[in-house]
């Protein structure tokens, strides 16, 4: 499974990076709003950091202008997936940036029929948005599993990339599902290495050691 960070806090990014934990990074109009920088530094800054694919999302309503703004994002740097909303306009900003070579990342999907479309327009990735779907008593995890199926079905190329990940629980399910990437919060990637058991053996062992007098260095 391959992570992407759902940021665009350069210093979490790079920390994920260094220890080999990033397969790419995925941003939005929010996201950027909240690292309070330039759309067009940061996410260059992201694209220099990261070999994987960066996701740099359009703000049109209307196709041609998606597929207007899809061109200039992707003129940032070679790893830009250009990210577009499942929308018909969109599906057809979809096409055209996919027929015209661009990696494109088609995001806020709520439903299988959805993510078929997205395939069939020529998707790289597909982001079905778990915890939103939670939030509205629907199972976020259910969408995955049924996108999941149809692909496999049909033998459809567009990676099922889960968005919208809210906790651990969320990224491990997606692996047992089969989605070919998750993209979370730099804060969920981190605590996919909490245990209680972790730090209970942890402090056992150094009590012990403690108790030996003995030093390593």
């Amino acid at each position: 499974m391959k992570f992407f960070a759902d940021t665009a806090d350069i210093d979490a990014i790079a920390e994920l990076n260094e220890l080999g934990m990033l397969d790419g990074v995925t941003t939005n109009p929010s996201l950027i709003l909240k690292s309070g920088g330039n759309i067009v530094e940061v996410t260059k800054a992201i694209c220099d950091m990261v070999d994987g694919p960066v996701s740099a999302e359009v703000v049109a309503t209307e196709a041609d202008a998606m597929i207007a703004e899809g061109r200039k994002l992707a003129a940032i740097a070679d790893n830009i997936a250009v990210k577009v909303p499942l929308t018909w306009d969109g599906l057809h900003a979809c096409r055209t940036l996919s027929n015209d070579g661009f990696l494109v990342n088609v995001t806020l999907c709520f439903s299988a029929a959805q993510a078929l479309l997205a395939a069939k327009a020529g998707a790289g990735f597909i982001s079905p948005f778990i915890g939103r779907l939670d939030d509205i008593n629907l199972d976020g995890l259910e969408l995955v599993r049924d996108i999941r199926q149809i692909y496999d079905n049909y033998g459809y190329e567009t990676e099922v990339l889960a968005a919208s990940i809210r906790s651990v629980s969320h990224v491990t399910e997606c692996a047992l599902i089969g989605a070919d990437v998750i993209t979370a919060p730099p804060a969920v990637i981190r605590q996919m290495a909490a245990h209680p058991l972790t730090d209970k053996g942890l402090a056992a062992f150094l009590a012990d050691w403690e108790k030996t007098g003995q030093k390593i260095l």
